[in-house]
């Protein structure tokens, strides 16, 4: 059989996206045997099928954020026959079978190395039960340029000389690691040329030369999020540090000795929130009943939200509603709970106006919390605020560092509380998750220009994005509880809120302070910059993005139009497939952009895997790629404007 007759379908990333749409291929491809060859090139520079953030070769101290009973890289569950495509356990399933000592169950926490294990079996069973006229190549190469021949294929050029022909192009690259911009320039250029001083710039925690910090010195962590946590356990547990389990539950720091002192800090200045201990099912999925997308649309006649006016109040009403009612359901039992519920309901109204009413009829937030004082709750519940839990100690000045600390340690001890009672039990940590579980209403109402521009940019980017990760995308309640021992050791100290990291001069080294604590500034030797980068098409360095930048085939999304045009960073797609669009303006049908490339023109890309027993987004948008890669013969005339969504066959 002659090289024309193969259809050959390149995936450029292997994380967690890229496994997804082979998987998904794969699971085609076994429904429906094709009459032609298929051949699959699984490309990755650092390891095929697990990819530079999941790789193997990484310490066991970094943990997902998910349990490991939520994660699946299979699109179907087991049915009793072998691990293949659309069909296979989740990684909790997995890990009971591969090592039951040291599994925790579904509701424990994976090691990152140990699910890039569970991305290899993957993998190996799709290679295994691919049919007749199908082959999967994996390729170990990093891409750096990619062209279109003049009979319609794809030439991939790889960094080390060779050559690759496709005629689809999947594009799942993930983090990038952009130029330094700001402050982080600022930070950087001081550190040149001063031997003594160190500044390392975001990135994966496993990828970041922590061994230039030298023990005992004083380093400075710019960041409490979730990578903060991985820096933190890298240089404490990866130091031959351990915490040991004291009388009263919580933890004790036994330091090696070869470990620096963190000087910690953000603008709210504490740490990242613990997730609640798991208390749900795997595939338990929650319905909404008061943010949905019917209810924020009513009386908008098509025309782009205001994030602010029209959806958050609803959102806030949802958040309140499993607030009080969880409250209601742990003091008097779910027929309380229930009650309440249907009380809140008939205040909204219906989701749409019925015949003869305006549309803006359906449109009713209701006042949970007037409506809770009347079921005899809120009394005693402090209303719940997204700004005041984000933001704890925003406008409080203290006269000392051991003032803040002790507010701090009070924070931590609440928080750990909260967890420690469940995202079922804790009134609190069941209404935050309510901002995870409503993620696919909320891409549903921003993605591809829902939001007018502003609102956009400065409310739902500004302000809403970076407290719904704060409040919503949490470590394991351990990390929170390493977090205070740590303190108690000496080893760590969180300078306070509203964090500066300045460049002295006068003494050749990093200055940490918080302007709203006397007497915490501390000099500093390194400063780590602990943040997850922002994806920016325009600051993506890599060979691959620039060449596509420069050919025109990738450009960055832009919201809006003239004055308060919004540019977005993020890729310019099609809805589903996700084809880019060009500098022309037109799609290109043989190639594929999923993923990280594509935030801000979709929300929250950086999602790693997809929910075992149903189809999230995840699948379904790996799902709608490889059906249309599969196809010989795309439009001959690439769409301008973006298609509709496509209803995505199981």
């Amino acid at each position: 059989m002659k090289d024309e007759d193969i259809h050959r379908i390149a995936v450029v990333g292997s994380g967690p996206r890229g496994l997804s749409v082979v998987e998904r291929l794969a699971a085609r491809l076994a429904a429906d045997p094709p009459a032609h060859r298929v051949g699959i090139w699984l490309i990755d520079p650092v390891q095929v099928g697990s990819g530079r953030v999941w790789r193997t070769d990484q310490p066991d101290w970094f943990l997902m954020n998910t349990v490991a009973g939520e994660v699946s890289s299979f699109s179907g569950q087991p049915d009793g026959g072998p691990a293949r495509p659309g069909a296979g356990p989740s990684l909790a399933q997995w890990w009971q079978d591969v090592d039951p000592a040291n599994c925790p169950g579904p509701g424990g926490y994976a090691p990152r190395a140990l699910h890039g294990r569970y991305m290899q079996f993957v993998l190996k069973a799709v290679e295994d039960h691919l049919p007749e006229g199908v082959r999967l190549h994996r390729v170990p190469a990093e891409v750096v340029d990619l062209r279109r021949t003049q009979t319609g294929t794809y030439l991939l050029c790889c960094a080390d000389g060779r050559r690759l022909t496709a005629d689809r192009v999947v594009l799942t690259t993930g983090h990038a690691v952009p130029e330094p911009a700001g402050q982080q320039r600022e930070l950087a250029a001081f550190a040149a040329g001063r031997p003594g001083l160190t500044y390392i710039t975001g990135d994966s925690a496993a990828d970041m030369p922590l061994d230039r910090i030298a023990p005992g010195a004083l380093a400075g962590v710019l960041g409490l999020g979730l990578s903060f946590y991985d820096v933190m356990a890298s240089l404490t547990i990866g130091r031959g540090g351990v915490f040991e389990p004291a009388a009263d539950g919580s933890l004790v720091y036994r330091p090696s000795g070869a470990e620096p002192v963190i000087v910690a800090g953000s603008r709210s200045g504490m740490p990242l929130p613990a997730r609640g201990r798991n208390q749900k099912h795997h595939d338990h999925r929650y319905t909404t009943l008061l943010f949905t997308e019917e209810r924020v649309r009513a009386g908008r006649s098509g025309e782009p939200l205001d994030f602010t006016a029209d959806a958050l109040p609803w959102l806030l009403a949802e958040v309140d509603l499993v607030y009080y009612a969880t409250e209601l359901n742990r003091r008097h039992g779910a027929q309380a709970a229930a009650a309440f519920t249907e009380e809140v309901l008939a205040a909204a109204g219906p989701a749409t106006p019925g015949d003869g009413e305006p549309p803006e009829a359906a449109a009713r937030v209701p006042d949970v919390r007037a409506i809770a004082l009347r079921h005899g709750v809120a009394d005693e519940l402090p209303p719940l605020v997204l700004d005041q839990l984000a933001r704890p100690f925003a406008h409080r000045e203290y006269a000392s560092p051991d003032a803040f600390t002790a507010d701090l340690l009070q924070a931590l001890r609440t928080d750990l509380a909260h967890a420690a009672q469940g995202n079922v039990g804790s009134p609190v940590k069941a209404a935050l998750d309510v901002l995870r579980d409503t993620r696919a209403v909320m891409r549903s109402l921003v993605d591809f220009s829902g939001l007018a521009p502003d609102s956009h940019r400065t409310d739902f980017l500004g302000w809403y994005v970076p407290r719904s990760a704060f409040l919503a995308a949490g470590p394991p309640l351990e990390r929170l509880a390493q977090v205070q021992a740590l303190i108690s050791a000496g080893c760590l100290r969180i300078a306070g809120p509203d964090t500066r990291y300045e460049p002295d001069p006068a003494s050749g080294r990093y200055r940490v302070y918080s302007p709203q604590v006397a007497g915490s500034a501390v000099l500093v030797d390194a400063v780590i910059d602990a943040r997850i980068p922002t994806p920016d098409v325009h600051r993506d360095p890599s060979p691959l993005t620039r060449s596509l930048v420069e050919q025109g085939i990738w450009t960055s999304y832009v919201n809006g139009k003239g004055e308060d045009a919004f540019d977005t960073g993020g890729v310019h797609v099609t809805r589903s497939p996700f084809h880019p669009v060009g500098r022309d303006g037109l799609a290109d049908t043989g190639v594929y952009v999923l993923g990280i490339p594509t935030e801000h023109t979709r929300w929250f890309m950086q999602g790693g895997s997809s929910r075992p027993g149903f189809w999230t987004d995840f699948v379904r948008d790996a799902d709608a790629i490889a059906a249309d890669a599969l196809l010989r013969d795309p439009a001959a005339e690439p769409a301008a404007e973006p298609a509709a969504e496509q209803e995505v066959p199981r």
